[in-house]
C-alpha cells in the first residue's frame, strides 16, 4: 500500500476515466490492424494498461497498444499465420513472442538500460517516429475503400491501385464522416473525445441506413481467457524463429514507453524511473501475452489525456485499465457493429499525429547531418525495419559527430570530455570576469556556463539543472566554449527557455560563435524571445544590459 497515494483519488479516478474514454476507440482499432481481432486490442490496454501503472515507474503514465508496436505486430502476425495456415495453428508461437518481449523488458530493466535512453538523437526519434504515422497511414488506405489491406508496404504501394477501383461507397463516406468528426467535433467542445463520439455515431448511422460494410464482428463476452493451452505444442526449435522479433519489441516498447515518459516529465515537472519502468512495461506485456493480448507501450496522447484530466498518480492508469474491463463486458455486442471504416478513419487521423511536422518545418535549418539523419531513419522506417531503423540512424549519428569532434580538434577547438562537461554543469564555477559581480546581482541572477557541444547526449543533462532555478529574475547562457549545437540540442534549449518564461524569468547569450547564433535566427523556434536583443558578444555587455533594466524596473515601481 505504501506505492499508493490516495490523496489524489478523485483527480486520479476522473483522469483515469477520461484516459480509458481515448483508448477504448485505439484499443479496438489497433486489435484489428494487429490482424488478432478487436478483443485482443481491448485485453492488451486492460492488462496492460494496470500492471504497467502498478509496477511501472513513471506515475501518470498510461499503457495500452500504440502504433509502431502494432506495425510490428501486425507484421509478425500475417508472417507466422502464413507460414503456420491460420491465426489458431499460429497463435501459441505468436503469444510466445509476446511473452519473450515483456521478458526482455523487464531483462533491460533489470540491467538499467532504461537510462541510456538520453543517448538517442532527435533527429532518430523524429524519422523513426514519422516513418511509423507513414506506416499506419499506408495501412489504412484498402481499408478506407473497404478492402482488405495487404500486410507489407510495399504490396500496398505496388497495389495501390486496386485500391480505389470497385470501391465500397458506403465504406469512403463513413471513414470521411469519421475523420470529420475526428477532426471538427473538438471546436463544439473538448470534454467529450472527438474518436468517442465518431466509434458511437458513426456504427449507429450505418445500422439506420442499412449499409453493407466490413464490421469488427464477434467480440468475446466475459473476463479473458488464460492462454496456457496455447503454447503446449511449442518445442524449442520454435523458439529461433521469435527471439528477433520478440527483441525488436523489446526495444521498440522501450524507446518508446521511455520517450513517453519524458514526456509526463516535462508536463508534470516530475522524474520518472527509467528501469523501474521497463520492469513494469515488461511485466504488462508478459501479462497481456497470457491472455491473448497484443502487447503495447506507454502512450503518450493517452497519458497527456490523464494528466490534464487530473491524473496524479499510478492509481489514474489502473483505473483507465478498470473502465475498459467494465465497457468490455457490458458492451461487446455494440462493438461488434462497429464498421472497421471507422476503425480506418480513426487510425488514419493516429498516423497524421504521430508524423513530426516539427522535425520537416527545420529540416533546412538544423544541421544538414541531423536533416540526412532524420530522412534515412524515416526510409529505412518504412521499407526496411523499425528496429534496423534506429540502429542505422544511432550509427550514422555517432559516425557524424566524431567527424564533426575530429573537425573541432582540427581548428584547435578545445573540447573536454564529456564526463568532465556533465560535472561542470552541475557545479557551476565562477569565471574570471564575474569575480566583481555583488550579490545583490547574483541573487536576480543565474550565470550558466555550457562546455563543449550541445548534442543529442547532452541535451537531456542540460535540462536537469532548470530545478535549480527558483525565483531568479534573468538567466545567462554563456556560450563562449560552445563550439556547436545540434537538433536535439537545440530543442532542449527550447524547451529549457520556454520553462524560464513560464516562470516569469528573461533569457541571455552570450559569446556565441556567429554559426550557432546564425542557426538559431534561423530557426525561429521561439521568434517571441527577439534574439537579437538578447545575444551579447561580451559578458560585461550583457550585464550592464541587465543593470539598466533593473533600474528601469525600480523607477517605474517607484513612479
Amino acid at each position: 500500500m505504501k506505492i499508493f497515494n490516495f490523496k489524489y483519488i478523485k483527480d486520479d479516478i476522473f483522469g483515469g476515466v477520461t484516459a480509458g474514454v481515448v483508448a477504448l476507440p485505439l484499443a479496438l482499432a489497433f486489435g484489428v490492424q494487429s490482424g488478432m481481432g478487436a478483443e485482443a486490442g481491448l485485453y492488451g490496454a486492460i492488462i496492460l494498461g494496470f500492471l504497467a501503472a502498478l509496477f511501472g515507474g513513471t506515475n501518470t503514465q498510461v499503457s495500452g497498444p500504440t502504433g509502431p508496436m502494432t506495425v510490428v505486430s501486425a507484421v509478425l502476425v500475417a508472417t507466422l499465420i502464413s507460414e503456420n495456415g491460420g491465426l489458431e495453428q499460429a497463435l501459441g508461437l505468436i503469444l510466445l513472442t509476446f511473452l519473450l518481449a515483456g521478458l526482455f523488458q523487464v531483462l533491460l530493466g533489470v540491467l538499467k538500460v532504461g537510462q541510456y535512453i538520453k543517448y538517442i538523437p532527435y533527429p532518430v526519434v523524429s524519422g523513426f517516429m514519422t516513418g511509423i504515422g507513414v506506416i499506419i497511414i499506408l495501412l489504412q488506405i484498402f481499408p478506407f475503400f473497404g478492402k482488405s489491406s495487404p500486410k507489407k508496404i510495399t504490396d500496398i504501394i505496388l497495389n495501390i491501385q486496386t485500391a480505389v477501383t470497385d470501391i465500397n461507397v458506403s465504406a469512403v463516406i463513413i471513414a470521411g464522416l469519421t475523420i470529420a468528426i475526428i477532426y471538427l467535433f473538438p471546436r463544439i467542445t473538448k470534454k467529450v473525445p472527438s474518436t468517442l463520439v465518431a466509434i458511437i455515431v458513426m456504427p449507429i448511422v450505418t445500422i439506420f441506413l442499412g449499409w453493407e460494410v466490413p464490421k469488427i464482428g464477434n467480440i468475446p463476452s466475459g473476463l479473458p481467457q488464460v492462454q496456457l493451452g496455447s503454447f503446449l505444442n511449442i518445442g524449442l526449435s520454435d523458439l529461433s524463429l521469435v527471439i528477433v522479433p520478440a527483441i525488436t519489441l523489446a526495444a521498440l516498447g522501450a524507446i518508446d514507453s521511455l520517450l513517453t515518459s519524458v514526456v509526463a516529465d516535462n508536463i508534470t515537472k516530475t522524474s520518472h524511473n527509467s528501469n523501474k519502468e521497463l520492469l513494469g512495461q515488461g511485466i504488462g506485456n508478459m501479462g497481456a501475452a497470457l491472455f491473448g493480448g497484443i502487447p503495447g507501450a506507454g502512450a503518450t496522447m493517452r497519458t497527456v489525456v490523464n494528466i490534464n484530466a487530473g491524473g496524479k498518480t499510478r492509481i489514474s492508469g489502473m483505473m483507465h485499465s478498470v473502465l475498459l474491463l467494465v465497457i468490455m463486458l457490458g458492451l461487446g455486442s455494440f462493438a461488434s457493429e462497429i464498421p472497421l471504416a471507422v476503425l480506418a478513419g480513426i487510425l488514419i487521423t493516429v498516423g497524421i499525429g504521430i508524423i513530426d511536422y516539427k522535425g520537416f518545418r527545420h529540416l533546412k535549418d538544423v544541421p544538414k547531418s541531423d536533416a540526412v539523419i532524420m530522412l534515412i531513419v524515416l526510409v529505412a522506417t518504412v521499407f526496411v525495419d523499425l528496429l534496423q531503423a534506429v540502429a542505422i540512424g544511432m550509427i550514422l549519428a555517432t559516425f557524424l559527430f566524431m567527424k564533426k569532434m575530429s573537425e573541432i580538434s582540427e581548428e584547435e577547438t578545445t573540447v573536454e570530455n564529456l564526463d568532465q562537461m556533465e560535472a561542470d554543469n552541475k557545479i557551476e564555477r565562477v569565471w574570471e570576469d564575474e569575480k566583481q559581480l555583488s550579490s545583490e546581482f547574483l541573487n536576480k541572477v543565474y550565470i550558466k556556463h555550457l562546455y563543449g557541444p550541445i548534442f543529442f547526449g547532452f541535451s537531456s543533462t542540460l535540462k536537469k539543472f532548470l530545478d535549480e532555478v527558483k525565483g531568479i529574475d534573468h538567466m545567462i547562457f554563456r556560450f563562449e566554449k560552445v563550439p556547436f549545437v545540434d537538433q536535439s540540442g537545440i530543442y532542449a534549449l527550447e524547451d529549457i527557455i520556454a520553462e524560464i518564461k513560464r516562470k516569469g524569468g528573461k533569457v541571455y547569450f552570450t559569446g556565441m560563435n556567429d554559426k550557432v547564433a546564425d542557426q538559431l535566427k534561423r530557426i525561429k523556434l521561439f521568434p517571441e524571445l527577439h534574439l537579437e536583443d538578447k545575444m551579447f558578444i561580451h559578458f560585461e555587455d550583457c550585464v550592464e544590459f541587465i543593470k539598466q533594466q533593473e533600474k528601469s524596473n525600480m523607477l517605474l515601481e517607484h513612479a
